[in-house]
């Protein structure tokens, strides 16, 4: 089980945004059959399998074993990753494009790029996947705490200079067998999911 899938086909993506199967992919997450599914979730075993064969139909989950149970065998699936993202892909011709209007200061521009970055993602673990090959990534996560306005200012210029630098000196273009690599650097105020409370998330 991959720990995050990204789901890029249209079908797949209705498949996994109804609420019923959002759920059975949750409980999926451990090996399960229809009747231990229908048990948890409260719903008829007939109508759990319904919607069971429609995840396996596009992917989202496996067979893991089958087993006899009486007289029937009973067929024991696990979801194929712990999450899932959806790919800007399934939206076609209406997918955020961060050509369209490049703006470093824009939410929206950022958030094209993010759009881009988790359609890029996807296409390249893919490849990867079935390539049997590593994919060779690196990314920084932190927080910062500005005092003020031009705080944050320097801070974005400083940063800009000393990507720029790092680009300057390490991009060759006329490198045989070089291969390009996207670098995205971000900052946007810290979303915090307990603004009521005041409390920073564990």
């Amino acid at each position: 089980m991959h720990e995050v899938a990204v789901i890029d086909d249209p079908g797949a993506a209705e498949v996994s945004l109804d609420p019923v199967r959002a759920r059975l992919l949750a409980e999926l997450a451990e090996p399960g059959s229809a009747s231990s599914l229908a048990q948890r979730i409260g719903l008829p075993r007939q109508k759990v399998n319904y919607h069971l064969r429609a995840l396996e139909r596009h992917g989202l989950v496996e067979l893991v074993e089958e087993r006899r149970k009486g007289n029937v065998n009973e067929r024991v699936l696990r979801a194929t990753a712990s999450s899932y993202v959806i790919s800007p892909n399934v939206l076609g011709d209406v997918q955020p494009d961060p050509e369209d209007s490049p703006d470093r200061l824009s939410a929206r521009w950022l958030l094209a790029l993010a759009s881009r970055m988790v359609r890029e993602l996807g296409e390249l673990i893919t490849g990867a996947t079935q390539a049997r090959k590593r994919l060779a990534t690196f990314a920084v996560d932190g927080k910062v705490r500005f005092a003020s306005a031009s705080d944050r200012a320097a801070f974005a210029d400083e940063l800009a200079t000393a990507v720029a630098g790092l680009v300057s000196k390490y991009h060759d273009e006329s490198a045989p067998g070089g291969r390009d690599h996207r670098v995205v650097v971000a900052v946007h105020p810290y979303a915090n999911p307990d603004k009521a409370t005041g409390k920073e998330p564990s």
